[in-house]
């Protein structure tokens, strides 16, 4: 049985089954480990963990701790009180007209960060007017339409995820600037600083960032570093605004500060760095990496919603308003059987979107597409969200 126990309970003889803080954050060499002595706890209190779930079936247990059944319930018990939305959000036009022009605006973002990124790796300075220009078009696009953009942000090819996460970031953040009621100037900050948040890792080696296997200490100390990188780049790019630097140098710290480069805490980090570290992990997340699986969304929006003491916990409930429980773009899974794609959030629940349903489960075969507003009472509900490679499925061909 898998539980959750606080670090101060872990006891030599249990089996850790995951340390609950993301691969990247911890220093042991796979995500699950035996306690064999008392250093291996130290260890695990020195990187800031607080939490951990063990396996009963395979080490010691611990009475009375919750199972990861009941935490999962208790998480979801929480997402959904915040399902009504707050804002009454109305796109201007529907998500299947902006999607034609959102895929030629993905095309040229990709290409100004791939350009971007070659002229700061030659020492050339970033050319703020071709930022702007793109981040001007993403902004006007989302403006129309908020899930069109973010839902083709989603789809990366392996090679690819450098510069698109960098993208994807920046589209986040523009939906949330959008969703928290930001003027068009901050919103296209926002906007930039994530198409810049990770410009320093063009200064770290590429065998680092590349690495399918767990990061050295040392390397770890080098990746680290890309932040540091950023702030000069930076610091000396002309006519760049203060909010996107912001994002650059805080979206690895964490409220409780156990971040970094500043291990700055609560409002000693900026809004926009705790805005843009949701951001960041939740892409991250729900991409496809060397070294982790790829989670559907709507599992790292519950992972967001645990990690409280990482981020700020009214910014992650806006971001889950503002995102929507099924994000546009994701799959689907309805009680009778039927998977969909998310085409709206709903305007009065979020557990109640709008979704073109495309292939029946139980008969195990693709179906002619149809749309179901489940907020009209058809007796249907979202069962789970599924990840759609698992059915060969492409949302973005349904949109």
């Amino acid at each position: 049985m898998i539980k959750k126990v606080k670090v101060e309970q872990l006891r030599h003889g249990m089996f850790i089954h995951d340390f609950n803080c993301g691969w990247i954050n911890h220093p042991f060499l796979s995500n699950s480990v035996k306690i064999v002595n008392e250093k291996t706890i130290e260890k695990i209190i020195d990187y800031g963990i607080r939490e951990v779930y063990i396996d009963t079936d395979k080490g010691s247990d611990v009475a009375g701790a919750p199972t990861e059944d009941e935490v999962s319930r208790e998480i979801q018990a929480e997402i959904n009180k915040v399902a009504v939305p707050e804002i009454n959000e109305r796109d201007v036009v529907p998500v299947q007209e902006e999607i034609v022009r959102a895929k030629e605006i993905k095309k040229e973002a990709l290409q100004t960060v791939r350009d971007l990124m070659e002229d700061v790796r030659f020492g050339k300075p970033i050319k703020m007017e071709k930022v702007d220009h793109i981040a001007e078009k993403m902004v006007e696009s989302i403006l129309r339409n908020k899930g069109a953009l973010t839902s083709l942000s989603r789809i990366k090819k392996a090679d690819e995820y450098t510069f698109m996460h960098s993208i994807s970031v920046a589209v986040l953040m523009i939906s949330f600037g959008r969703h928290l009621g930001f003027d068009y100037k901050l919103i296209k900050a926002l906007g930039t600083g994530g198409l810049l948040h990770d410009i320093g890792k063009i200064k770290v080696p590429a065998g680092i960032l590349s690495k399918t296997t767990r990061l050295s200490e040392d390397e770890f100390i080098r990746a680290k570093e890309h932040v540091k990188h950023s702030r000069v780049i930076l610091e000396q790019t002309r006519d760049i605004n203060e909010t996107s630097v912001l994002m650059a140098l805080h979206h690895h710290e964490r409220i409780d500060g156990s971040g970094y480069p500043g291990k700055l805490k609560g409002d000693e980090i900026s809004k926009f760095g705790r805005m843009s570290a949701i951001a960041d992990v939740y892409d991250a997340m729900t991409s496809m990496r060397c070294y982790q699986r790829k989670f559907e969304p709507t599992e790292v929006l519950k992972k967001l919603f645990e990690w409280s003491r990482f981020y700020s916990n009214e910014l992650v409930q806006q971001f889950i308003r503002c995102l929507g429980i099924y994000p546009v773009g994701s799959l689907v899974r309805l009680e009778s059987g039927l998977l969909g794609v998310v085409l709206n959030q709903g305007e009065k629940n979020l557990l109640q979107p709008v979704v073109r349903v495309v292939y029946n489960t139980k008969k195990e075969q693709y179906i002619s597409p149809y749309d179901i507003d489940l907020a009209q009472n058809n007796g249907d509900r979202v069962a789970s969200s599924e990840l759609p490679d698992r059915w060969n499925i492409t949302p973005g061909a349904y949109l």
